[in-house]
């Protein structure tokens, strides 16, 4: 098994521009996007933009970046998504649930009575996506 980190991992390509994204959030360390396969409403990712696999490899200042993210994100997706909570998680590794080797962490609205969609590898509706995109972009404001 390579523990080596790829560049051609789909999180480097939407960071260099190579495949499209529906940005939610941008700093000099980290970006927030729509997930593509969404497990629910709002499903959103935070990527560092410094390289690293996962949780294991990943330097201190880079994962603080992220986690700073992830709750400005969280905050914003609750409010723009009207829901009563969120769900954080993050995988490391294939027996760890990891598919895609760029650390990343989901965050995903939650709403009362609604369990989360299993992971299907179905992508969502582009229309969807910008919507949802919109709605927690003006959760940030």
């Amino acid at each position: 098994m390579s523990t080596a980190y790829d560049d051609s991992n789909v999180f480097a390509k939407i960071l260099r521009g190579e495949l499209p994204a529906h940005k939610l959030y941008e700093d000099d360390d980290t970006f927030a996007f729509m997930d593509i396969m969404p497990r629910g409403p709002g499903h959103c990712l935070v990527i560092p933009k410094k390289p690293a696999r996962n949780v294991l490899d990943v330097d201190a200042d880079s994962l603080a970046a992220v986690m700073r993210t992830v709750q400005k994100v969280a905050h914003a997706a609750m409010k723009g998504m009207g829901a009563q909570g969120v769900t954080i998680q993050q995988f490391n590794e294939p027996a760890g649930g990891q598919i895609v080797f760029h650390l990343h962490v989901h965050v995903i609205p939650r709403f009362d009575g609604v369990s989360l969609k299993p992971h299907t590898g179905q992508m969502e509706d582009n229309d969807v996506l910008a919507a949802n995109a919109e709605k927690i972009r003006g959760g940030l404001a």
